[in-house]
């Protein structure tokens, strides 16, 4: 398997586990640039929430969120505002935050509003 089916897998793998917690699909893979990309876009309640996937096999190269660098998370802000701007009209929703999921194999760690 290479890094794009194993980073495809991982979304996969989270977007099931905010699907059980009652979150609603929106999107994913969104890419506003090159590098300013949405892993998932879902709904939780009235709050739009943009999801950085980080996965690992193991935590020999580190943690997985240890991989949401300061530019990582400034390019997410970007095309998070980019999404807003293009989409708002089209989605009824009272707010908005940035989460981070990492998956070590199986286990999924969730952590909201990570910005």
């Amino acid at each position: 398997m290479n890094n794009r089916q194993k980073g495809a897998a991982g979304e996969q793998q989270a977007l099931e586990y905010l699907t059980k917690k009652g979150y609603k699909f929106i999107d994913k893979n969104w890419h506003y640039s090159k590098n300013a990309e949405i892993d998932l876009i879902m709904q939780d309640g009235e709050i739009l929430v943009f999801v950085e996937v980080k996965k690992r096999s193991t935590l020999n190269y580190g943690h997985p969120f240890e991989a949401i660098t300061k530019s990582k998370m400034q390019n997410i802000k970007l095309a998070a505002q980019a999404y807003l701007a293009q989409r708002s009209e089209d989605l009824k929703f009272k707010g908005f935050r940035i989460d981070g999921i990492a998956i070590i194999q199986n286990q999924i760690e969730h952590l909201e509003n990570i910005y």
